[in-house]
């Protein structure tokens, strides 16, 4: 019951933040600073002009209140667009997107201030918008859809942290020509999705054109070249780069191997969330794992300064931790120690261990960057040690292991239901179960997926994993915005996972998005040069739709070498190959693509694609490539 002293009222909320903003500081401080001063005065300008009203303005966070839901979503428009004329004259890497989310909600007031769910719901609104975009509540569209003209997409109802109920949400644009608003998605693939990928393998088919979604989580990868020399990689020069190569197992017990790796992971994950750092990916390194290579060769293959190698020897509650970091460029080891301790003290080791490089390292970290990324120790060691053996049976990639590792991840969980990193690795296990299509119940798993998400994200808000994994989640029930705000999320958390890059640049590619969907991609390969092969297809479909038709075709033909029956790089191979009138060749892959898709048609073919001229200048190329 509210106290008779508390004054309440229904207002619209105005959140907004900025997308990306760790990222935009670590590049320059005092530019970043004097971009967001001058933004949030222009949004401050407009907000008044619209009769609303500024609440507060911490950061890079913005919170307004309205009368009016009507005044506050054209106050949004108007914002989006002014901003954009801004970061027109902004380089791309110095932009500032601002994300707003409008709630219709019962507030409480304290003087100037306002508090309650209210303003909790437009808060997660704002996190669930695109960069530059805007998400409003049902209760906030109800008040503006037949009040005037606006482009709209409805997201269904999601579940976001720490509100009880599902909220309605609706993606809204500035657009005076289209009235009405496309319906929710259902979770799995619509018509004309299934169409484009020819068949149906339960929620998430991928045997037609594209290979959507199984094909991006295959276990195979290629070791592979940076992106073609045309390409440009936004590896920052001033970042110091380093590899982590696989620790070594030196105990007595082979089975044992489990820690070793699992200790390398986590190294490698605490060190690539310093933004001062490149760290290349888990993947990459462990392709070395058993191998002779010297130091300056993987040095010299990866493109890095710095090499860090180790051995971990566990016997009972002892382990011993040897680490040696070398400035491959000098030739030199530049630190080296020995870390012995017991398995209650390991996450102090580990801690320890990413301190110590970071202080041997050429780069200045400040020391509340550091202090970040400490690891937070867990509250049962015993089930750090299960979610080490589940990710020993989760990268196996098939259905008898994905099982047996959501049991050690269940039990992980059971031992410390406080522990975040338990849910994201068993929400990974019920995600993989419909990309893979390992489950008779794809749209039951999904929502578990989700649930173990949003579970493991009240625990710990800043596991970057858990937004991946919700990034991944909105993506495969076809939700794009939210998929985008989530891995922008993840890469703010993590600016060295490859995987969220990954996802981020098909994600933006098929959301039209071609210049973005470029840069994520090949920073991707950059991280990771141990690519899944549906990265290779989306980058060269992004240079192909760009018109750099010669690196679509390098980057192409790479991944031919290593899957040559993977008909979607025959497919944008042969448009590739007509637009740069390589007839022979294009006739060729075209060939490819019937005997290994005899249903391939044209007319189905990039439907996923939804700006249309992207999907006529493909087709173009396939028809003169001869196919129909």
């Amino acid at each position: 019951m509210t106290p008779p002293d508390v004054r309440r009222k229904l207002s619209a909320i105005f959140s907004a933040d900025v997308a990306g903003y760790s990222r935009l500081m670590g590049l320059d401080e005092a530019a970043t600073v004097r971009t967001l001063t001058a933004y949030k005065e222009a949004m401050t300008r407009l907000i008044h002009h619209h009769r609303g009203r500024v609440v507060d303005s911490p950061g890079d966070n913005l919170l307004a209140e309205f009368d009016s839901v009507v005044q506050a979503v054209q106050c949004a428009f108007e914002v989006q667009a002014d901003m954009k004329v801004r970061n027109d004259a902004l380089p791309q890497e110095r932009r500032m997107l601002f994300r707003i989310g409008i709630n219709l909600g019962d507030v409480i007031v304290d003087g100037e201030r306002i508090y309650g769910d209210g303003v909790n719901v437009a808060a997660r609104l704002e996190s669930l918008a695109a960069s530059g975009g805007i998400c409003v509540s049902r209760s906030a569209f109800e008040q503006i859809e037949n009040k005037f003209t606006f482009g709209c997409e409805e997201l269904g109802d999601l579940r976001v942290k720490n509100i009880a109920r599902p909220i309605g949400v609706y993606r809204v644009w500035a657009d005076r020509d289209n009235a009405g608003c496309k319906p929710a998605r259902k979770a799995g693939l619509s018509p004309a999705l299934l169409k484009v990928f020819g068949g149906l393998l339960a929620l998430a088919l991928l045997t037609g054109a594209f290979f959507f979604w199984v094909e991006a989580h295959r276990p195979e990868r290629l070791l592979t070249s940076a992106p073609p020399s045309g390409a440009v990689l936004p590896a920052a020069a001033h970042q110091a780069s380093i590899a982590v190569l696989p620790f070594n197992n030196i105990g007595e017990n082979p089975e044992q191997e489990y820690f070793s790796d699992g200790m390398t992971n986590d190294i490698i994950t605490d060190l690539s969330k310093f933004h001062e750092l490149f760290v290349i990916a888990s993947n990459t390194v462990f392709t070395y794992k058993g191998k002779a290579a010297s130091i300056e060769e993987v040095a010299q293959d990866l493109g890095v300064r710095y090499v860090l190698e180790g051995s971990v020897q566990k016997s009972g509650e002892r382990v011993r931790i040897n680490v040696q970091l070398v400035d491959a460029g000098a030739g030199n080891p530049i630190w080296a120690e020995r870390y012995t301790g017991n398995m209650k003290n390991i996450f102090s080791l580990q801690n320890d261990i990413v301190q110590a490089i970071v202080t041997n390292l050429a780069v200045k970290i400040p020391s509340a960057e550091r202090a970040r990324v400490v690891q937070k120790g867990i509250g049962n060691l015993q089930a750090y040690d299960y979610l080490l053996k589940g990710y020993n049976y989760y990268y196996r990639r098939n259905r008898a292991a994905n099982i047996q590792a959501a049991e050690m991840f269940e039990k992980a969980v059971a031992l410390d239901p406080n522990y975040a990193a338990a849910y994201v690795a068993l929400g990974m296990t019920e995600f993989d179960k419909v990309s893979y299509g390992w489950t008779e119940f794809p749209h039951q798993a999904l929502d578990r997926a989700q649930e173990l998400a949003q579970r493991g994200l009240t625990l710990d808000e800043t596991n970057s994993a858990l937004h991946h994994l919700l990034g991944m989640i909105f993506a495969l029930r076809n939700q794009y915005e939210p998929a985008i705000g989530q891995l922008e999320r993840a890469l703010e958390l993590n600016p060295n996972d490859a995987d969220s890059y990954e996802a981020l640049g098909w994600i933006r590619l098929w959301s039209g998005q071609t210049d973005a969907a470029v840069e994520s991609l090949e920073l991707a390969l950059r991280l990771d040069r141990s690519a899944p092969r549906n990265t290779l297809m989306h980058l060269g479909m992004a240079y192909y739709l760009k018109e750099r038709y010669r690196d679509a075709i390098a980057i192409l033909e790479k991944g031919l070498i290593q899957w040559p029956e993977f008909s979607g790089l025959h497919i944008v191979l042969a448009a590739a190959y007509a637009h740069t009138d390589r007839m022979d060749a294009a006739a060729e892959a075209a060939s490819e693509v019937r005997r290994l898709e005899p249903f391939f048609e044209l007319d189905s073919f990039g439907r996923a694609l939804r700006n249309p001229s992207d999907r006529d200048k493909l087709i173009v190329g396939l028809r003169k490539a001869g196919l129909k």
